[in-house]
């Protein structure tokens, strides 16, 4: 096996871990003017933890550059892998902490209570902060065990900014974005921020594949 194979391999399998999948989407990218880019990035000082969470999803999709599931053992709390890679689930993770959530404590603590009532995947025995709350099935299921699920709909004004959504790719596996405050051109439905192969990305998917899940765990006013 030569070593460009090999290091293929072990990048899909690690990828298997993690629930992401590494992927090259056809384009449904959503560009932004810098001024634009800049007006999303920015944070007042009065903002609410949904527009921190909004504005660090947008800025993600000009740091981190790339897809690298590796496991990697982090700190606790508050442990990520370097900004520049990272997978679908982490983009979540890093939006809800600029909103005063952080999801590798959340999980890890819900999982160390609730073991069983998580999937019993990847062969896991117990509670693993490093890798937990960068699966997608583990965030699928502590969004519904704190009540946060919403119905599935296929009309995109149903899916509001802050919004989680998991979706189901057409080979089996799970992926997870977050519903941008962009919306797409000439229709009714947000730009979603992903990482789905090439880093993070602000694209018009909200129905490119399968919706499993719909989630609101930050509110706006009025909603």
């Amino acid at each position: 096996m030569n070593s460009g194979f090999r290091s293929l391999s072990v990048v899909l399998l690690v990828g298997l871990l993690t629930g992401c999948h590494l992927v090259r989407s056809a384009s449904k990218n959503v560009y932004l003017g810098e001024r634009e880019l800049a007006a999303a990035q920015k944070v007042k000082p009065n903002a609410t933890p949904l527009e921190k969470a909004l504005a660090n999803s947008i800025e993600q999709t000009t740091k981190t550059l790339s897809y690298d599931p590796s496991y990697v053992k982090l700190d606790y709390p508050n442990g990520d892998v370097p900004i520049e890679r990272g997978v679908c689930a982490d983009v979540i993770v890093r939006a809800f902490r600029q909103g005063g959530v952080d999801l590798q404590k959340e999980v890890h603590e819900d999982m160390s209570k609730n073991f069983a009532k998580y999937p019993q995947k990847w062969g896991a025995k117990k509670p693993d902060k490093n890798i937990d709350h960068r699966r997608v099935p583990n965030l699928m299921t502590w969004f519904e065990r704190q009540g946060k699920s919403l119905s599935l709909s296929k009309d995109g004004k149903s899916f509001l900014p802050g919004d989680v959504v998991s979706w189901e790719l057409e080979d089996g596996r799970f992926h997870i974005g977050i519903v941008s405050q962009i919306k797409v051109k000439d229709t009714d439905r947000y730009a979603i921020v992903h990482n789905i192969g090439l880093g993070a990305r602000l694209e018009d998917v909200l129905f490119e594949w399968k919706v499993i899940g719909h989630y609101r765990f930050f509110r706006l006013e009025g909603n």
